[in-house]
């Protein structure tokens, strides 16, 4: 942990007189991962953080998702609501900071035009060729990512797995062996763990924990929803969406077909619970639940869907401040209007119609 974040130990109870005397309501999260567009997550924390009557119980995320979740708990721990903003401004400064040192940089030009995309730059080109001819062992022999020093100086670990953490987190990686989701929570939560959840394969080494190699978690739940169900109490969850359910335009460029193929299939286990979520809410709402002792789950969502489909696939990978900080200003803008719209539902009802939105 880099002493600077030692200014997350303000004190955590700051700001609790005040909003013990307001009514307060309790949120689970779900993000997902989606590489750089996991700016626009921090953004909807960030603005979640300043709500003083809203909480969190839990959170369940994958790839950049998890990421954020993991500096979310620290941040929390450590330091409470500001504690958790900081430690969230750090890490995205941080991995800024390393994406400056990649050769992976909008073309000159249009950097000068003020664009960002990664589309033209000559090294993204040459890197999208040798990763399709390539595997990870081959052109990374060394296993290398910038990101594992990141989360190393971004996340005290051992605050997120102690007794005084105040979020349940659950971060999903699939097992590669049996292609199963393998989640991690609070208490066996490591580096390896973090990195196996972003773990894309085209691009890095299986991560290998425990004997069993790891993928990034979004083929088997982006994020999944079942530990909230299992392990928290609280019905609610906001799911917070950078993965387009929908695309209106048929993609034909290779590259625009392959990022369509991964956007179907991360979304897919998603929706397979959204499904088995409306049939259990069905089977409540007509009293034909019986002795099952069911349980209702709210859900809420958070997307900006007209930003991220304009994104080209290529702006995943691209950590330039200024885009990383127009995603977090997005993502502020729409959690402060979910906010605005759907407070008074949080514990209440649904925000999201589960069957025209997922089914």
């Amino acid at each position: 942990m880099n002493l600077h974040d030692k200014a997350l130990r303000s004190e955590p109870g700051a700001t609790a007189g005040k909003a013990a005397r307001q009514q307060t309501r309790r949120l689970n999260l779900a993000l997902q991962g989606g590489g750089a567009h996991g700016a626009f997550t921090w953004g909807v924390l960030d603005r979640l953080l300043d709500e003083e009557r809203l909480s969190f119980e839990g959170v369940v995320a994958t790839s950049a998702g998890a990421m954020n979740a993991a500096v979310l708990a620290y941040g929390l721990a450590e330091g409470g609501r500001k504690g958790a903003q900081a430690a969230l401004a750090n890490f995205w400064r941080r991995v800024s900071h390393a994406a400056a040192l990649s050769p992976l940089q909008p073309a000159p030009w249009e950097r000068l035009m003020g664009a960002r995309s990664l589309e033209h730059s000559p090294a993204f080109l040459m890197f999208d060729l040798i990763t399709r001819m390539l595997s990870p062992y081959q052109f990374n022999p060394l296993n290398y990512n910038p990101l594992r020093n990141v989360l190393e100086q971004s996340v005290d670990l051992d605050a997120v797995r102690s007794a005084g953490c105040p979020l349940k987190v659950h971060l999903c990686a699939t097992n590669v062996r049996t292609g199963k989701v393998k989640v991690f929570t609070n208490a066996d939560l490591s580096i390896d763990a973090i990195m196996a959840s972003a773990c894309l394969p085209f691009l890095f080494q299986a991560v290998e924990i425990d004997g069993e190699a790891y993928w990034d978690g979004g083929y088997m739940g982006n994020p999944a929803i079942f530990p909230l169900i299992y392990s928290c109490d609280t019905p609610d969850v906001l799911i917070v969406h950078i993965n387009p359910i929908e695309r209106l335009e048929l993609p034909k460029t290779a590259f625009d077909i392959l990022n369509r193929i991964n956007e179907i299939s991360f979304n897919s286990s998603l929706l397979r619970e959204m499904r088995a979520i409306a049939f259990v809410t069905r089977l409540i709402d007509n009293d034909m639940a019986g002795d099952l002792k069911l349980k209702r789950i709210f859900v809420h969502a958070i997307s900006d869907d007209e930003t991220m489909r304009s994104l080209s696939a290529a702006s995943k990978l691209n950590a330039d401040w200024g885009a990383l900080i127009e995603l977090r200003d997005r993502g502020r803008t729409c959690a402060d209007a979910w906010l605005k719209a759907n407070y008074a539902a949080i514990g209440e009802r649904s925000t999201v119609d589960i069957e025209k939105t997922y089914l």
